[in-house]
């Protein structure tokens, strides 16, 4: 199946790309997400969870960048993942670039995804999995707009002298809240975080 996600990002494309490849910083901002570990540059381990209504996934997967073309600031990769209990998996190749808009900078990702084993029967509907993975994404930019470019804010604040009383400034190593499981209700499914989503966000396998 095949689906395209949107985020905003609410700083200029270049600083964007910055804080988006620097996935060890932004991986908890990925909902039900943790990176577990660091291959090289470009490949990435960790684990993602999700409830749908009373089943609990936990996909352990790999990520890997095959592509990056900062210029364009444009990136192809490739994630696959299974169900801790072997209920199935999923393997998805992303390719995302990013633009200019009115807010700062517009993330476009396209996204095939295939999915296998019992899993595949959660999520037999394109438009389930859109709207799961939008849903995700949509917590993922509001968690980094929150807990990395705001945290990036309040430093730049706390060096004003006017800040330094009272200010409302996030400390800059100001530890990051984990990100709870994604939950949907009924038959949903959910499988790559894409976001990642993905983003990103959760280079992983």
């Amino acid at each position: 199946m095949e689906f395209d996600n949107e985020f905003e990002v609410p700083v200029p494309v270049d600083q964007a790309w910055d804080i988006l490849m620097d996935i060890e910083r932004i991986a908890p901002c990925v909902p039900g997400a943790e990176l577990t570990e660091v291959v090289d540059d470009k490949t990435y381990k960790g684990k993602i969870s999700v409830k749908l209504g009373p089943v609990a996934l936990t996909f352990n997967g790999k990520t890997t960048f095959e592509e990056l073309d900062a210029a364009n600031h444009s990136a192809k990769l490739k994630a696959q993942g299974t169900d801790a209990k072997g209920r199935g998996g999923a393997h998805a190749n992303v390719a995302f670039h990013m633009e200019p808009s009115d807010g700062g900078t517009k993330v476009i990702i396209e996204t095939s995804l295939q999915l296998s084993g019992a899993v595949a029967q959660y999520g037999r509907g394109v438009g389930m999995v859109k709207d799961l993975s939008q849903q995700i994404i949509g917590q993922f930019a509001e968690n980094l707009k929150n807990n990395v470019i705001g945290t990036e804010a309040g430093a730049a604040g706390a060096d004003d002298p006017s800040a330094a009383n009272g200010g409302n400034a996030t400390p800059q190593n100001a530890p990051q809240p984990v990100a709870a499981p994604v939950q949907v209700g009924g038959m949903g499914l959910k499988v790559i975080w894409n976001a990642i989503k993905r983003l990103f966000g959760a280079k992983g396998t």
